[in-house]
């Protein structure tokens, strides 16, 4: 039985070779790639929500790369002391899935038998997800209305995503967990020196959550060295900035082949009560 139900009537959906079905004879095809598409219309602001194919292709190409890897080692890290033998996961906003197949691979190889899957409201970056772990269930979903029954996840994962609180209660398991990752006040911040003239820290704050418990916070902070075009490039296009930043600034990063950055992230991490 899959982790997910149907997004129509809320039933649960069986994993056919092809296809995804509930009891109630909805159906939803399951892409070559591995994915399978749970977004019902009126859930939808456009056509293709989420990243593009343009920011999808930089996050794999970037994230491949190891650049992040203290970031995942610290999940990996947290998320193996919180859970049993065989832990229910779910990564919302899961992008394309790295941080998904890390921690589903650093479970199997500490023993565990996890069940695990990822949603995200960009098909683009699926199907990137997909490929990269066929063992874990994915799906084009909204945070705000995950396809997955009450109390379902030991833990929850959302990682630089939208913070759909109440969808993250229902679905966890009463004192089930729920890391929220987010940049640190100076996360990038050569980067962003080169892209601006007047660049800001991010704003940190210690935030608590109607039922939840605040248990702590765990940083993350190290220095990364990018020796390529194309790598600053793929760092550039798969953040915000990429929006919004002058062509001056956007000029001057293309002007360079290395930088040394800081990247900082906090996992902030609660317990439903």
């Amino acid at each position: 039985m899959s982790l997910f139900r149907c997004p129509v009537c809320g039933s649960p959906l069986q994993r056919e070779a092809h296809a995804y079905r509930c009891p109630s004879g909805h159906s939803y095809d399951i892409a070559k790639e591995g994915y399978t598409y749970l977004l019902p219309p009126n859930q939808k602001h456009s056509s293709a929500p989420g990243d593009d194919r343009g920011m999808a292709a930089a996050r794999r190409e970037f994230l491949s790369k190891g650049y992040y890897a203290p970031l995942l080692k610290t999940i990996c890290s947290e998320i193996s002391e919180l859970t049993g033998d065989a832990p229910v996961i779910l990564d919302t906003g899961c992008g394309e899935g790295w941080y998904t197949a890390g921690i589903y691979q650093s479970l199997l190889s500490a023993g565990r038998s996890p069940r695990m899957a990822g949603t995200d409201i960009s098909k683009f970056s699926l199907r990137y997800a997909a490929r990269r772990e066929k063992d874990v269930e994915f799906a084009v979903a909204s945070s705000y209305h995950l396809p997955v029954a009450d109390e379902t996840a030991d833990l929850l994962l959302n990682c630089f995503s939208p913070l759909a609180l109440e969808e993250f209660h229902r679905v966890l398991k009463p004192g089930g967990f729920f890391l929220y990752v987010v940049p640190a006040a100076d996360h990038l911040w050569e980067l962003k020196e080169v892209l601006y003239d007047h660049p800001y820290p991010n704003e940190e704050k210690e935030t608590p959550y109607p039922g939840f418990s605040y248990l702590h916070i765990l940083p993350v902070d190290a220095r990364i060295h990018l020796d390529s075009q194309s790598d600053l490039h793929a760092l550039f296009q798969m953040t915000p900035y990429y929006w919004k930043t002058p062509k001056a600034g956007a000029d001057r990063l293309a002007s360079l082949d290395a930088l040394d950055c800081r990247i900082a992230f906090r996992i902030h991490v609660f317990q439903k009560q």
